[in-house]
């Protein structure tokens, strides 16, 4: 790739590369819908959320990583940690892909959120309007909406599913599952946080419902990830949080209605069996 675009109709100005001190072609990267781009050893990502791009970025530039290896935040050469709607970090070795690798995932999702758990609740949580957003407050019963009308009845089997959970909140990660990479020889490095306000053991929660969901995990990824008490109910949250998600970003409509919804109904029946 040689034009620098990042997120579709986007292109990143010649100030960003040079507010980075970058040199050398752009190549834009797999994943993420296509919004990353790596120059040399670096790579760029717009972001849509100035502070919390800003934030995340100061508290990842001084995590410990023990037992993963972390896309490091980089700042500009005057400091700024986001340049005109883009920031960067350095660029990390290996390939996504959590089938045949769950126990390494989860172990590194540990370990991740073992370094995050003294730091403070950011106050940018409370105001973000995203679908995943929104969904993370629906599941855990802090907002209502509108539920998309093919995710309707999903909902309302997961919504009288769910009781109270008293495990204690901590900012964590809560998309790991294409956000791991793997390389040989090295441990797991996590990309691309996306930071929620809630028990460590749900980031677990979100990885075996996407393991179901997705990846055509088998049932022995549940026991796997079971990592609390709570851990049926925070599974409910999950596929909420999913569903929801999905439901505002069109899941049920197209050609692949069937087959999402199909995925959903299994993944929503095995955790009924769970709680019965």
């Amino acid at each position: 790739m040689t034009d620098p675009r990042g997120a579709a109709g986007s292109v990143f100005p010649a100030s960003v590369r040079d507010a980075f001190g970058l040199t050398g072609p752009a190549r834009q990267l797999p994943g993420g819908e296509g919004r990353s781009v790596r120059i040399g050893a670096t790579v760029l990502k717009p972001t849509e959320d100035g502070p919390e791009a800003r934030w995340t970025a100061e508290q990842l530039a001084n995590v410990d990583a023990d037992g993963f290896r972390l896309a490091r935040p980089l700042p500009a050469r005057d400091g700024r940690w986001v340049v005109d709607g883009w920031s960067a970090a350095d660029f990390v070795e290996g390939e996504p892909g959590a089938s045949g690798r769950w126990a390494e995932l989860l172990a590194a999702g540990r370990a991740f959120h073992a370094a995050l758990a003294p730091w403070p609740r950011p106050t940018f949580l409370e105001t973000r309007t995203h679908p995943w957003a929104l969904a993370d407050r629906v599941a855990w019963g802090e907002a209502t909406l509108t539920v998309p009308p093919p995710v309707v009845l999903l909902h309302s089997r997961l919504e009288s599913a769910r009781s109270p959970v008293t495990a204690d909140c901590q900012l964590v990660h809560g998309d790991l599952s294409g956000n791991v990479l793997f390389a040989e020889g090295q441990p797991p490095a996590i990309i691309d946080f996306s930071p929620y306000w809630r028990p460590a053991a749900y980031a677990d929660a979100i990885i075996a419902v996407d393991g179901l969901l997705w990846y055509g995990a088998g049932r022995d990824l549940v026991p796997l990830a079971w990592s609390s008490p709570d851990f049926p109910q925070l599974l409910v949250r999950a596929l909420i949080f999913r569903l929801i998600a999905g439901g505002l970003r069109g899941l049920g409509t197209g050609v692949a209605a069937q087959a999402e919804l199909a995925a959903f109904e299994a993944a929503i029946a095995e955790v009924e069996a769970l709680l019965r």
